[in-house]
């Protein structure tokens, strides 16, 4: 029985998330089926980053048992074939049994893209936010150097969330304005704002939750020195609301022995 690695990027634009759940399209589930497929065998996918629906990955890793003895390539080329066009398998490889994606991640890297504009292109709905009205970013980033560090996140964990334990390390959290994206050959000119954390874990919505916090900070609604009150209430309804998930980015994830991915 090997185990085997697989570095995944995709577009969460038409799935429930990551998580297999009884109603809806979910990517674990989608890669679990053609897994069955390539190797006539049901193999439970574990993935490191339990992504929200919508929300798309440049960087998740996870892995799968499996008897097979197709070689690692022939796996990585036939799951490609057989997956639809918004999930790729970017690299594969056997790893030691001992290995476990999430809870061997040291630091896992988030990126969420807001237009800041009156008018976004038609190709960027599906992956940022569109905010017409100007955001500060001086007072963004003042409250956003407030989350660094060790912290109870309570207060930007989601809703119905039952996880107990809330401490984690934000080690960056950063926040820069740029004028354009690169499309395909060309180049998207607009004012786009691009909030990068990471951290050595994460609570459900807490990346949306930081975001839209941040965004009422921006937009006046919130005063930015009242993020470290925000902090230690504990207290969710004192956060800003949860951005849209269409922003959000899973941009790779480290561990100690291979780093980031």
């Amino acid at each position: 029985m090997r185990k085997i690695r697989l570095l995944l990027e995709y577009d969460g634009t038409a799935y429930q998330g990551w998580q297999i759940q009884k109603n809806g399209l979910t990517i674990q589930g989608v890669i679990e089926d053609r897994i069955l497929k390539v190797t006539g065998r049901q193999s439970r996918v574990i993935g490191a980053s339990r992504t929200d629906a919508g929300v798309h990955a440049l960087g998740q890793v996870a892995t799968f048992r499996t008897e097979s003895r197709l070689d690692i390539e022939t796996i990585k080329r036939a799951l490609n074939a057989l997956l639809p066009e918004d999930i790729r398998v970017l690299d594969s490889s056997v790893v030691d049994d001992s290995f476990y994606p999430r809870e061997d991640a040291v630091r896992k890297r988030y990126f969420y893209i807001i237009a800041n504009q009156r008018i976004s292109s038609v190709f960027l709905y599906k992956y940022t936010w569109l905010i017409t009205q100007s955001l500060e970013l001086s007072l963004m980033g003042e409250a956003a150097h407030m989350l660094v560090g060790t912290h109870d996140f309570s207060a930007f964990r989601g809703t119905g969330s039952d996880i107990k334990d809330c401490i984690r390390e934000i080690f960056s959290l950063n926040i820069e304005r740029f004028g354009r994206l690169d499309f395909m050959t060309a180049a998207l000119n607009g004012e786009f704002i691009r909030i990068r954390i990471e951290a050595n874990g994460f609570l459900r919505h807490m990346v949306r939750n930081i975001v839209g916090t941040l965004v009422e900070i921006g937009r006046g609604r919130i005063l930015s020195e009242s993020m470290t009150e925000i902090l230690k209430s504990h207290d969710r309804r004192r956060a800003g609301p949860t951005a849209p998930p269409q922003g959000l980015f899973l941009e790779g994830i480290e561990y100690k022995e291979t780093g980031m991915t």
